[in-house]
Formats: C-alpha cells, sequence, structure tokens
C-alpha cells in the first residue's frame, strides 16, 4: 500500500472478524515503534503484546470504548471483540516528552498492523490498576495506552465536518462508523 493511502485509510475500528491477529505482524507492528524516533534516543516505551485467546479475554473488561456513541452501540460485543492488544507503558525514569513519543509509536503501531489489513483502536480509558496486576506491569512504570487488534469487521469513513461543526463520529443502520474531519483550509496556515 503507497504511503498516501495507507495514512487516508488507517482509521479507528471497534468491531472485529474473530480471527487471530498474526504474531508476525504484530512482531512487525513493534519492532518498527521500537526503532521509531523518540525524544533524546533515550527509548523509554516498553510493550506487552497480549495475544494468549486467555488473556485477551481478561483484557475486555478492563477497556472503555467510543465516548461519543452509547455503550451498547460502540462497545464491541462477545464475537466481535479484538483479538489481541498492546499496552504501551512508559518507564519510571521517561522525560515529559516521552507522551510525545507513546504518540509516535502508537500511530506506528496502527500504520504497520493497518499495512496487513489489521485494524485498531488506540484507548486510553483503561482500567490501569487491573491491567497493571494481570501483566505484572512494575509499579514505577506508567500505563499510558492499549492498543486493541484485529481484522475489521464494519468500515470507518472520513467525511466532512457538518454544518453544526460537531466532530463526533456516528454510525450508520449498518453499524459502520463515520469519522467528520475539518478541511484543511480550516486547520493549516502558510507563513
Amino acid at each position: 500500500m503507497e504511503l498516501n493511502e495507507l495514512m487516508r485509510s488507517c482509521r479507528t475500528y471497534r468491531r472485529f472478524l474473530q480471527e487471530p491477529v498474526e504474531e508476525s505482524v504484530i512482531r512487525e507492528a513493534l519492532d518498527n515503534a521500537r526503532i521509531g524516533s523518540n525524544g533524546a534516543n533515550l527509548q523509554p516505551l516498553t510493550y506487552y503484546a497480549v495475544t494468549s485467546e486467555e488473556m485477551v479475554k481478561k483484557m475486555q473488561p478492563l477497556l472503555k470504548w467510543a465516548r461519543a456513541l452509547p455503550p451498547e452501540l460502540g462497545t464491541p460485543k462477545e464475537g466481535e471483540q479484538p483479538t489481541a492488544f498492546i499496552v504501551m507503558v512508559k518507564k519510571a525514569n521517561a522525560i515529559a516528552f516521552a507522551d510525545v513519543d507513546v504518540g509516535i509509536a502508537a500511530h506506528t503501531i496502527a500504520l504497520t498492523a493497518w499495512s496487513h489489513g489489521v485494524g485498531s483502536c488506540l484507548l486510553g480509558a483503561i482500567n490501569i490498576p487491573e491491567i497493571r496486576k494481570l501483566l505484572s506491569v512494575p509499579e514505577e512504570d506508567q500505563i499510558r495506552l492499549v492498543i486493541a487488534l484485529g481484522k475489521p469487521a464494519h468500515t470507518s469513513t472520513v467525511v466532512p465536518l457538518g454544518e453544526d461543526g460537531k466532530t463526533d463520529y456516528y454510525l450508520d443502520e449498518e453499524r459502520n462508523y463515520y469519522v467528520p474531519k475539518r478541511a484543511f483550509e480550516d486547520v493549516v496556515t502558510f507563513a
């Protein structure tokens, strides 16, 4: 997939086919994140790849999905849940810029996964104490983000922002996602 097409088609997914994500895809995504840019090359992040069926099942109730939608629409039901997760952890001695590193690495993971047809959802509303316990994350390290992974079971389409100016995503009757985006001219200034 060409880079521009990859960037434009990599969307958030919240319903997944119940097919496992190939370990090679997860390894490639994590390796790309590992070698990516980070502040002062301090490499402040570690990753927990949750791939066993048992552990994936234990992760499911520790996440909150889709702020803009009622839970019955935005939360994946049994049979449409992600089949893998990546938990991103910032090491205790990380500098403040490491939160930027989290964003860079998360996007790298999502793009790499998507290049193999694997969709993702970045989740920040997570039960940190329970995830820490489940994965034995050291107390001094900070869990920053969970990335849900799986083969998408719906579409996600970018649409122009409506006249009302609302950015909330919405679903059609088949539960496909539509994501309003501001116009280029409204967010970019050339000087």
